[in-house]
C-alpha cells in the first residue's frame, strides 16, 4: 500500500511539474532601448563626470570637450564683421553735397528763365544751366546706384560672416556632452584627458524605468494577440522566486524567424516563430538580460 501511495505522489509531482512548464505562453529575456552617445566635436575631453550605474536626466550636461580654439575663431569672426559693417557707406551723407548743388542749380535755372522772359538772359545761359541740372541729376543717380551696390555687397559679406558665427556657435554647443534622454549609464567608453573625435563613442545609456520582455510565439498564438493588449509578465529571480508585472504588447514582428535555441514556446519548439515585445514599468528589480515569462 505504501508503495502504491508513493507512486501516486510521484505521478502527481510529475504532473504538477509538467503543468508548471506549460503555465506560461512564452518566455524570453528583458531588454531596453540602448543609446550609444558619441562625440559631436573634436578635442580633449576636459570633463566626463559619469560612472556606470549613474542616473542622468534628459539634456543634462555630463561632460565638456575643449573649445578654446572655437571661441577664438568666433571672436575673430565678430571682429571681421565689425570691420565690414564699418565700411558701409552712409548714402544720405555722400549724396547731400550733390543734392545741395542741384538745389542751387535749379534755383538758378528758375531765375534765368524769369530773366529770359524779360529779355535779360540769353538762350545760351538757359541751355547751360539746364545741362548743368541734368548732369547733376545723372551724377546723383549714378552715385546712389553705386552706394546701394556697395551697401548690398557689404550686407552680403556681413550675412556670410553671421552664418559662420552661427556655425561656430553650433560647434561650441556640441562641445557640451548632453544626455538625449532620462536613463542610467550602462557603459562608459571614454575618460577625462582622452582625445575625442567626431563619432567616437563616449557612453551608453538606457531608460530602465520602462523595459521590454522580448519573447517568441508560434503562429497559432499570433492569431490571438494584438498591439496594446494587456498581459501578465513574470520576472525570474532564481529558483522559485518571481515577481508579477502588468505589461502591454508594444511590438509584434511581421516576419517569422527560426526559434532561438534558448527559447521554448508553449507547444515545444517549432521551426518558425514570431518575436514580440511586452513593455512594462520597472520597479527597480528587473535587470537587463534577466529571464521572464508572459501569460496572455
Amino acid at each position: 500500500m505504501k508503495k502504491i501511495l508513493g507512486i501516486i505522489l510521484i505521478c502527481i509531482t510529475i504532473y504538477s511539474c509538467g503543468n508548471n512548464k506549460n503555465e506560461f505562453d512564452a518566455s524570453g529575456t528583458f531588454e531596453s532601448t540602448e543609446i550609444i552617445i558619441s562625440s559631436e566635436s573634436t578635442g580633449k575631453i576636459l570633463n566626463l563626470s559619469i560612472e556606470e550605474g549613474d542616473k542622468i536626466n534628459k539634456n543634462e550636461i555630463v561632460g565638456i570637450i575643449d573649445s578654446v580654439q572655437l571661441h577664438l575663431k568666433k571672436m575673430q569672426l565678430i571682429k571681421n564683421m565689425q570691420s565690414v559693417i564699418s565700411r558701409s557707406p552712409k548714402i544720405s551723407t555722400q549724396l547731400a553735397i550733390l543734392k545741395e548743388e542741384l538745389k542751387k542749380q535749379i534755383k538758378e535755372q528758375k531765375r534765368l528763365k524769369r530773366l529770359a522772359k524779360a529779355n535779360a538772359a540769353s538762350e545760351k545761359q538757359i541751355d547751360d544751366i539746364s545741362a548743368s541740372v541734368l548732369i547733376l541729376k545723372s551724377k546723383i543717380k549714378a552715385l546712389k546706384s553705386t552706394l546701394n551696390n556697395n551697401v548690398n555687397s557689404i550686407s552680403a559679406q556681413s550675412s556670410a560672416i553671421e552664418i559662420q558665427i552661427a556655425q561656430i556657435e553650433d560647434q561650441l554647443s556640441k562641445c557640451y556632452i548632453k544626455s538625449p534622454t532620462n536613463g542610467s549609464i550602462l557603459a562608459k567608453y571614454s575618460q577625462e584627458g582622452e582625445f575625442a573625435r567626431i563619432g567616437k563613442p563616449l557612453f551608453k545609456i538606457a531608460n530602465l524605468d520602462e523595459v521590454f520582455l522580448k519573447a517568441y510565439i508560434n503562429s497559432g498564438q499570433l492569431l490571438n494577440l494584438k498591439l496594446g493588449q494587456s498581459v501578465k509578465v513574470f520576472a525570474n529571480f532564481g529558483g522559485d522566486k518571481q515577481r508579477e508585472y502588468k505589461g502591454n504588447i508594444s511590438w509584434i514582428s511581421n516576419k517569422s524567424e527560426f526559434t532561438p535555441k534558448s527559447i521554448q514556446t508553449q507547444d515545444e519548439r517549432e521551426n518558425l516563430v514570431y518575436a514580440i515585445k511586452v513593455k512594462i514599468k520597472n520597479d527597480g528589480y528587473i535587470k537587463l538580460g534577466m529571464y521572464g515569462e508572459v501569460k496572455f
